[in-house]
């Protein structure tokens, strides 16, 4: 558990004020595109979107319908085409029988080296009791296989993105939720037709983790980061190509018991997309602010990006680099749209921590 001191403080100085005008400009240098995915959907609620590249451009995903946990909730995808975003549609839903019917949950969208568009997600009545499945598309989401249940006891990438190792495997991080908030792996060599689980990683005595993203170093080294309930991301390390995970740590980055994502650049540095909150305090507090960070080394994090900072829920972050190198970030906005944000990574310009709090913003009492 957090020490009680260190909390208290960074409650205390991580308020400031809501707009993004003046001094919090700054913190926008490098973006160089936002849009709304969709301004109008069939669906009254959305949340929890990825992104992938396919061979024939970008794909995103989310689930969608009149709310979270609704038995009504599908998974919804659109297609970048011809620099526009395609309408939503939906590509799989959760009934099982004339009478029966479940929510979807969490979609994750991979683009292995070789093969398929992958299109993993979760059904089932809660996140204690549902189970995950795969559909897979071959013509860069515009089609799709009829879906199939990944096995007993898997779940599959639990939000974020999994990664392809040397020789090929997919690690796909994943958690549980049934039995305190555990972090376990799902391995599979084949594209999803026989899986591995390794873990859990830890015991949830001390973090309650969940959703991790996987970061590499090469020779082997990874690092996962995990949201908490325990107002900090926490961190794993494996030198062995995620085979074994050290117990989880504390970083020096705050959480609001939302979800996060990152990815590792292709210069080496990673970069992390989160929520620079605690759950409660003054505002900014909870899913309000939505914050870019970056690190050389995975330990210490510098501030790049202001994404949001006002009223209302800007959460549930996906983050990759595309073959041109641009960084994509997709997020929910208020519920109601999913933004994303387009980014060129080598303008951004990272600055130092105060303490704990956001650079560019002034504290209130």
């Amino acid at each position: 558990m957090m020490p009680k001191r260190w909390l208290m403080c960074l409650i205390g100085v991580l308020c400031c004020t809501p707009s993004l005008a003046s001094d919090e400009a700054f913190m926008r240098e490098g973006i160089v595109q936002e849009e709304f995915i969709f301004d109008e959907a069939p669906f009254a609620a959305c949340h929890a979107s990825t992104i992938a590249e396919s061979t024939a451009g970008l794909v995103a995903a989310w689930f969608g319908g009149s709310g979270e946990s609704h038995p009504d909730v599908g998974i919804w995808v659109s297609r970048h085409i011809e620099g526009k975003w395609t309408p939503p549609v939906e590509v799989a839903n959760g009934v099982q029988s004339a009478k029966k019917r479940f929510p979807c949950w969490n979609p994750v969208l991979f683009q292995p080296k070789v093969g398929a568009l992958m299109l993993f997600f979760k059904v089932g009545p809660n996140p204690s009791k549902w189970w995950g499945e795969i559909c897979t598309s071959d013509d860069s989401g515009k089609t799709w296989s009829k879906r199939r249940k990944l096995g007993e006891q898997l779940i599959g990438p639990v939000k974020n993105k999994p990664v392809q190792l040397a020789d090929g495997s997919i690690l796909c991080g994943s958690s549980t939720e049934q039995d305190g908030w555990l972090v376990h792996f799902e391995r599979t060599p084949d594209l999803g037709h026989s899986w591995q689980r390794i873990g859990p990683i830890d015991d949830a005595t001390k973090f309650n983790a969940i959703q991790p993203t996987i970061l590499t170093y090469g020779g082997g080294r990874m690092q996962i980061l995990c949201r908490t309930r325990e107002n900090v991301i926490a961190q794993s390390w494996s030198q062995d190509n995620g085979a074994t995970w050290s117990r989880l740590s504390a970083t020096m980055l705050p959480n609001p018991d939302s979800g996060i994502d990152a990815v590792t650049l292709k210069d080496g540095r990673q970069l992390l997309v989160y929520n620079h909150t605690v759950r409660r305090g003054p505002s900014p507090r909870g899913r309000e602010m939505l914050n870019v960070a970056v690190s050389e080394d995975g330990v210490h994090w510098k501030a790049v990006l202001l994404l949001e900072n006002q009223k209302g829920e800007h959460s549930y972050p996906a983050v990759i680099q595309t073959s041109d190198g641009k960084v994509h970030i997709t997020y929910t906005y208020h519920r109601k749209r999913i933004k994303h944000v387009v980014v060129e990574p080598s303008q951004l310009k990272p600055r130092s921590f105060h303490g704990s709090r956001w650079p560019g913003l002034a504290a209130t009492r």
